[in-house]
């Protein structure tokens, strides 16, 4: 078990550099399955679920090398039409895209449902209807999802998503890659990460047009090859430390960024007071005096961020007068309100919505991570409050945000790791 303890108050001042955006690298690396050859992947995060991926992917026969902690060449022309491991597969929500992966390349795929942050349901129905329109038959067994290509093989085909799913768009996008024909994806998710996988794919021969748009069109292709790949920088970890520097107060130099991406957020964060200014590849971001209300909906992109809402959250329980914020996307994602208001919070939960009192201080106190982002925004509230903050479950940070220990040291904050045992946390 591992746990942060902070001791809050100290405002944030300094650079900090932006790794590359853990949702690609998480859809990117089973990607790799499809590739004839070696893909040498740059700007990889060093998080824990990369890692628990790359073993995956090495349990099924891929050959891996790091050439440096964010630089990475997977061979996976040996790769076994074997099963992932299930207690792997289990650990990690992004394991479905092996079910598109293994699908493109054998024609089959077996699954164990995925696991991965609990923060509601979040069915995987769109990707199955994705599957069936390329000539998929797909059912669920036991806990597996079980997938084979009819006796032609994958051909193209048109699905229009019921809802706009990022994880289908991706999981259709990779299935749909070496299948005959065209395959058209209608009501397409647009997030960043869906033009990056795209990107990755048609630098390795693929050809997908309209990523970033609400219609995706992938022509198959017999084979695609090795090459070189640089991940965009992480939008949500760019975000999480724009808020902190606002919850905190302080002088933040946020770089290796894509400030378009950043949009919703940048606009949030001046509307609650502080002061942020794009440059190329970088955001300043200030905050001296008092923040305002706000109010934010979770919205696909380019709407607000659903893996945003915890982090702001923190900041509209620091400002003043009430703020809201209505989830539109995972709505049983306030669990960790009951965590901010035991810190002096003042937050109130209904069903999709969340209204926030701001209050003049928080205080610290023991805490749990209860899913990566949750555990972000317990990290904020920590570095904001008064006193001493203890962060258990902090491997669930970990998941998402590469060096976040050292990140923040190097703003002047006052945060350290601990690992406990069980029988420690028990007692």
């Amino acid at each position: 078990m591992t746990k942060y303890v902070i001791e809050g108050g100290t405002p944030l001042n300094g650079t900090v550099t932006i790794s590359g955006a853990k949702n690609a690298a998480v859809a990117i690396l089973p990607a790799t399955l499809l590739v004839n050859g070696t893909c040498r992947i740059e700007n990889v995060p060093n998080i824990s679920d990369v890692r628990l991926l790359l073993r995956i992917l090495e349990s099924m026969g891929a050959e891996i090398r790091r050439l440096s902690p964010n630089t990475i060449e997977i061979c996976c022309r040996n790769v076994r039409e074997s099963e992932a491991s299930d207690a792997l597969v289990r650990k990690i929500r992004a394991s479905y895209y092996l079910i598109g992966a293994q699908l493109g390349r054998f024609g089959h795929a077996k699954v164990a449902l995925p696991g991965g942050c609990n923060f509601g349901p979040r069915p995987i129905d769109q990707h199955v209807k994705g599957f069936e329109a390329i000539g998929a038959e797909v059912e669920q067994l036991e806990g597996y999802v079980c997938a084979r290509a009819g006796e032609g093989g994958l051909t193209g085909g048109r699905v229009n998503l019921d809802v706009v799913s990022v994880g289908a768009t991706i999981n259709i996008m990779i299935g749909a890659t070496l299948a005959e024909g065209t395959t058209v994806i209608e009501n397409a998710a647009k997030e960043p990460h869906i033009v990056d996988v795209a990107n990755f794919l048609n630098s390795m021969g693929a050809k997908i047009s309209g990523a970033g748009t609400d219609v995706i069109k992938i022509r198959g292709v017999k084979a695609l090859r090795g090459g070189m790949y640089t991940i965009i920088p992480d939008q949500i970890e760019a975000g999480t430390y724009m808020a902190a520097a606002v919850a905190v107060g302080g002088d933040v130099l946020v770089q290796n960024v894509i400030p378009k991406h950043m949009d919703t957020i940048s606009a949030k964060l001046r509307e609650m007071g502080a002061k942020v200014t794009e440059y190329d590849d970088a955001i300043h971001v200030q905050r001296a005096g008092m923040l305002r209300r706000a109010n934010v909906k979770t919205l696909p992109y380019p709407g607000f961020p659903t893996d945003m809402q915890p982090q702001i959250a923190v900041c509209m329980a620091l400002a003043s007068g009430v703020s809201t914020i209505r989830e539109s996307i995972y709505e049983t994602r306030f669990g960790y309100c009951a965590e901010l208001d035991r810190m002096g919070a003042m937050i109130k939960v209904e069903s999709k919505m969340a209204t926030i009192t701001g209050v003049d201080q928080l205080h610290g106190c023991t805490v749990h991570a209860c899913d990566l982002r949750a555990g972000a925004a317990m990290v904020i509230a920590g570095l904001a409050a008064d006193g001493t903050t203890v962060i258990e479950e902090a491997e669930f940070i970990e998941r998402g945000y590469e060096d976040l220990i050292s990140k923040l040291q190097g703003l002047g904050a006052s945060i350290k790791r601990i690992e406990t045992s069980g029988s420690e946390k028990a007692g």
